[in-house]
């Protein structure tokens, strides 16, 4: 049974909307954050990036950072380029992306849902960056950022939705990347009803990205719950800020990698070493993979295409079939030395939505040596494994086209 709620959201004027919404915090660094929000106070940025606003040797973790957010959010709701709602709402969001549409619903969900299974994850978190979320949410007295959910599709949740979509939109633009932000205001109680109870009869919901924001709001509450003795449960700061899609909307692009150096090794001695577990065949052009079990690996100016032969295939495991274990299980670890990609500094992550191109420019830099580009995970994939309280290795999906931050926070108190 999956727990949904309503809440009053904080977010813009219609007119402001376009200004204010910005990509996710996790999806750019410092340079490039500070170059979108140029000239724009209302970008959201300045809330979710606060450290754009201190000077460069800061470090992001630092008390003054979240300082720094508290203070920018306090000041946008004081200019009123964020207003907060008059009543509990559900939203409708929609993001059209060239041919793609995904249409989800915002709702807050619950942390007991998180912390007992019912919403299934399929990555761990690092420390780290849970801490650094836990103190942002924590400053902000707010969940800023959603988190990002899909659930089996529901014709009933769909129908209602649909009717919804029927009707004018509160926001309608498109933003630099040539995304169409499109949302909806469910204020009326009978329809929010009917969804809160559809939803109790969907079994769970599944983490697609947000991780660490869906852990840090679960350490959030339980701060918050020994600093109130009143606690009953009901208290905002037991729900969360997220968007559900149903599967059958979700697209899920590669997550590639670049590794630094070939552990040693010259190319011709790391080739030799590969024709044990793949098949190996010049290309003239970009590799992107069309189908599972197949990478593309450039090198030394050279495009390769990988196939994984059958003896190190384990289609009866659900985490080893994946590609990004095969290529994790097979290359990274026993030949490049990647053992831990969580923590391994030499082997960068790199986004389906920057293109091979993006793979090219990073090992032609001579920054790094070689670079492989994957097939995507699928949604299936993702599901079942999650399902079996599986584990995907670190960075497997990449999902586009990603969430606007600003049109829509929770506050906790």
């Amino acid at each position: 049974m999956a727990i949904i709620r309503p809440f009053r959201a904080l977010r813009p004027p219609k007119n402001l909307a376009p200004k204010v919404a910005a990509l996710p915090y996790d999806v750019m660094n410092v340079v490039e954050a500070r170059a979108m929000a140029a000239g724009n106070p209302d970008s959201f940025l300045h809330v979710s990036r606060p450290e754009i606003d201190l000077p460069d040797e800061i470090d992001c973790h630092d008390e003054p950072v979240y300082l720094q957010g508290q203070q920018n959010l306090t000041e946008m709701i004081r200019r009123g380029a964020l207003v907060k709602e008059e009543r509990d709402c559900f939203y409708v969001y929609r993001q059209r992306m060239g041919a793609m549409t995904q249409t989800g619903l915002v709702v807050c969900a619950s942390v007991d849902d998180y912390q007992s299974g019912v919403i299934k994850k399929h990555e761990h978190t690092r420390p780290d960056k849970e801490e650094d979320r836990v103190r942002h949410i924590d400053y902000l007295d707010a969940n800023d950022e959603p988190v990002f959910y899909l659930s089996r599709s529901c014709g009933d949740v769909e129908g209602i939705i649909e009717g919804v979509t029927n009707g004018p939109p509160e926001y309608d633009f498109v933003s630099d990347d040539g995304v169409t932000h499109t949302l909806w205001v469910i204020a009326d109680a009978t329809l929010i009803g009917r969804l809160t109870v559809l939803f109790e009869a969907i079994p769970r919901l599944y983490v697609a990205d947000g991780h660490h924001r869906s852990a840090a709001a679960g350490r959030v509450r339980e701060l918050r719950r020994e600093k109130n003795p009143g606690h009953t449960g009901q208290e905002e700061y037991n729900f969360f800020l997220t968007v559900i899609f149903p599967e059958n909307q979700l697209h899920i692009m590669p997550y590639n990698r670049a590794v630094k150096d070939l552990n040693g090794r010259s190319a011709t001695e790391f080739i030799d070493r590969l024709t044990a577990s793949f098949e190996i065949t010049p290309a003239r052009e970009t590799v992107a993979p069309q189908e599972r079990h197949n990478f593309g690996m450039y090198l030394a100016g050279q495009w390769y295409h990988l196939h994984a032969k059958a003896a190190i295939v384990n289609e009866a495991d659900t985490v080893d079939r994946l590609d990004v274990s095969i290529l994790q299980n097979n290359l990274l670890d026993p030949l490049l030395g990647i053992h831990n990609p969580r923590t391994d500094g030499r082997i960068h992550f790199v986004g389906g939505i920057r293109g091979n191109d993006e793979l090219v420019k990073l090992v032609d830099s001579g920054e790094y040596a070689v670079a492989f580009s994957l097939y995507p995970t699928s949604i299936r994939e993702l599901i079942e494994l999650a399902d079996q309280d599986q584990i995907m290795p670190p960075k497997s999906t990449w999902f586009e086209p990603k969430l606007r931050s600003g049109l829509f926070v929770h506050l906790l108190s």
